[in-house]
């Protein structure tokens, strides 16, 4: 009876209490949402991080905002039914959209195309800095990412693995569903294409900086740009569509000749 008393004793002065419980998940939670936080600040460029623009240009980005965008987007950039809210989107998706003439659209439709810009640099470059005075959000590249001088080998893979399904492998588009299609970036400027992996125009998925790194994306770049200004070592690329534009030279001209020579021959033979 003695020993029993005593082990039940034990037992129970070495039970852990509910609050102490409670306390250690607290702390689990804490630490967990601290790490979050630590590396999710760092997970994307924000404009927190970049020099602050002048309240001349947020101003001047404000009314140019206010004239051209403000129908579908809002006059405070929270959206409406006929745009989506710019609170967060960062002056990158500004630079890019703006500055590739894709907004403000043209006309409805599946996707906004690539056309001219109707504004100067210094005035995507305003609008941009109003829009990322809302709140922070993916900030324009820095010029280091953007000089094509990186590892062409690292960028062709990475390329290959995220981007050509859709670009093809050599960058020259390709057709997606319900009428979109993902563009050629034969041509594009450096900080759009970083622009564009950072902030996932449209149908294009997000690759923040735990996706692609900085460096990951300039390489990136690197590849394209090598593309860009290397003619292909394989002759007439065919507008470097892939094995089914090839296939289908073949079929037309490569059998159409074979069928040409046949019938010559046969006509000779009579």
């Amino acid at each position: 009876m003695f020993s029993r008393t005593s082990s039940s004793g034990r037992k129970k002065k070495g039970r852990r209490s509910p609050l102490a419980t409670a306390s250690l998940i607290l702390v689990g939670l804490l630490t967990t949402g601290g790490a979050y936080a630590l590396f999710s600040s760092t997970a994307t460029a924000d404009d927190s991080a970049t020099p602050a623009a002048s309240q001349q240009s947020i101003d001047e980005g404000q009314k140019l905002f206010a004239s051209n965008c403000a129908t579908c987007h809002g006059l405070s950039a929270a959206g409406t039914a006929d745009g989506p809210s710019l609170i967060g989107v960062g002056s990158a998706a500004v630079d890019f959209q703006v500055g590739t003439g894709r907004m403000p659209m043209a006309v409805n439709g599946p996707q906004a195309e690539q056309k001219p810009t109707q504004f100067s640099d210094e005035q995507v470059a305003d609008m941009a800095a109003y829009i990322a005075s809302l709140a922070p959000g993916p900030a324009i590249p820095a010029d280091e990412y953007l000089q094509a001088d990186g590892d062409t080998t690292n960028g062709a893979e990475l390329f290959r693995i995220n981007c050509a399904m859709c670009h093809n492998v050599a960058g020259a588009g390709g057709a997606l569903t319900q009428g979109k299609f993902a563009p050629a970036l034969d041509g594009v400027a450096s900080n759009h294409i970083y622009e564009a992996m950072l902030t996932g125009p449209q149908n294009m998925p997000v690759f923040n900086d735990m996706n692609l790194s900085p460096q990951d994306k300039a390489d990136i770049i690197t590849y394209l740009k090598y593309l860009e200004n290397n003619p292909s070592p394989g002759g007439f690329e065919l507008g470097s569509l892939g094995p089914v534009a090839e296939g289908l030279f073949i079929w037309i001209f490569g059998l159409g000749a074979i069928v040409a020579v046949t019938i010559w021959l046969t006509a000779r033979s009579n």
